[in-house]
């Protein structure tokens, strides 16, 4: 598997279209996930200038006049980090209603800012939002892959791979992250994914949140890598700290504002009533995940129930950031009643169409593994369009009624 540290990132194009009918375009997503990267290699050659909020000066200035700062801003600008001067917020909305034109303002912040209301409403109608992710598969293949689409459709064709093997866990292991995949060596991967997480928590949710400590956030951050796919349990996780329910959801919702963790909800429907609608949690990118578990892609790949909690993960996260390219969204779910009928990943697309998909570690499939699958097909009715069973296997299998086997490499390699 060959690691490119810079590569073209599939979002740029949509980028370009919102700047031409936006009067702002923020870009969000983790640090060092390659946004600055991205908005300099698009605006320079459309003559922005661009200033960062991670210069203390630059970050002063805002703060203590925020009508002036914006007043001052060349007519074309990138603002970076835009999410530790939430202060120009309502300073960029004036701007804009008083000369309203296209891609005058390219924001990045390392906050999502769905979470945090009060950046996303004081430019609602002003601004389109894009989440750049780290690097998905087959950007660092530089594949076109059309799973998505192909899933939809349900036009999986008959064919076999290579299975993937122990080349898998050193995809997991390996993350997405840029700068960590520079890094040749797996031990100095897994350091800068340590001290990656550290400065997240001691950054971006100090900037975001009032909490005097954060000493348990890296304990909590840790711990959760341990409970990666699996239905929240705050219980379990506020034992160790002998914190409250209330206190563990807000430091979990903080983990969510800088992209660290994220919540999986559940999908439901009218047609059924014994639906678990607890969410499942799951680490935003699985280089982190096992930087803080301290395993190697050996020792994953030699624990067959981390291994498939960690590849369930490692797939959300793959489609998470192919669908960000997508013009449509797409929204992620997933599955499981009271009888323990389950579907790792449910994908809506609009009001009318759902798929889902199955993750397994192993090399065969047989007929009880797509149990789960045709209980969503029963429940979703004419709106079902798929259900696949991914697993590293090396046949794409058809079990007819639009259900399928097929290759997990197929999610991020061509047809």
């Amino acid at each position: 598997m060959t690691r490119i540290p810079t590569v073209p990132r599939y979002l740029a194009p949509r980028l370009r279209e919102s700047l031409a009918d936006s009067p702002s375009v923020l870009i969000h997503g983790p640090r060092q996930s390659g946004k600055t990267t991205l908005a300099r290699r698009v605006g320079e050659a459309r003559g922005y200038r661009y200033v960062s909020f991670d210069d203390q000066a630059v970050l002063a200035a805002a703060k203590y006049d925020p009508v002036g700062f914006v007043a001052g801003l060349p007519a074309r600008v990138i603002l970076d980090e835009v999410q530790r001067a939430p202060e120009i917020f309502t300073s960029l909305k004036s701007a804009i209603d008083q000369r309203r034109s296209a891609g005058r303002f390219m924001l990045t912040g390392s906050a999502n800012v769905l979470l945090v209301p009060a950046l996303a409403d004081s430019l609602a109608g002003r601004m389109a939002i894009l989440r750049l992710h780290p690097l998905a598969q087959c950007e660092i293949e530089g594949a076109r892959p059309r799973f998505l689409d192909t899933l939809f459709r349900a036009a999986f064709r008959a064919g076999v791979a290579d299975p993937l093997g122990a080349g898998l866990a050193e995809r997991i292991v390996a993350g997405g992250y840029p700068a960590a995949l520079a890094r040749r060596a797996a031990a100095r991967r897994r350091a800068w994914y340590r001290d990656y997480a550290e400065t997240q928590i001691q950054r971006d949710v100090r900037d975001l949140s009032r909490l005097r400590s954060l000493d348990t956030l890296p304990k909590l951050m840790a711990m959760a890598a341990t409970q990666t796919a699996r239905l929240i349990n705050v219980e379990e996780l506020a034992a160790p700290f002998e914190l409250t329910r209330q206190t563990i959801h807000e430091h979990v919702t903080l983990l969510e504002r800088v992209f660290l963790l994220e919540r999986l909800p559940a999908w439901h429907t009218n047609r059924l009533s014994r639906l678990v609608k607890r969410p499942k949690l799951h680490v935003g990118d699985t280089g982190v995940a096992c930087a803080l578990l301290g395993i190697d892609a050996k020792q994953l790949a030699s624990d067959r129930a981390l291994l498939g909690a960690l590849l369930e993960t490692f797939v959300l996260q793959e489609l998470r950031r192919q669908s960000s390219w997508l013009q449509d969204p797409v929204d992620f779910f997933h599955f499981r009643d009271r009888d323990d009928f389950e579907v790792d990943i449910v994908v809506e697309q609009g009001a009318l169409a759902v798929a889902g998909i199955e993750v397994k570690a192993a090399r065969s499939v047989n007929e009880a593994d797509l149990r789960g699958l045709r209980k969503l097909r029963d429940a979703a009715g004419m709106r079902f369009r798929a259900g696949v069973l991914l697993y590293d296997g090396a046949a794409t299998i058809a079990y007819g009624d639009r259900l399928f086997a097929v290759p997990i490499r197929r999610l991020w390699e061509p047809a």
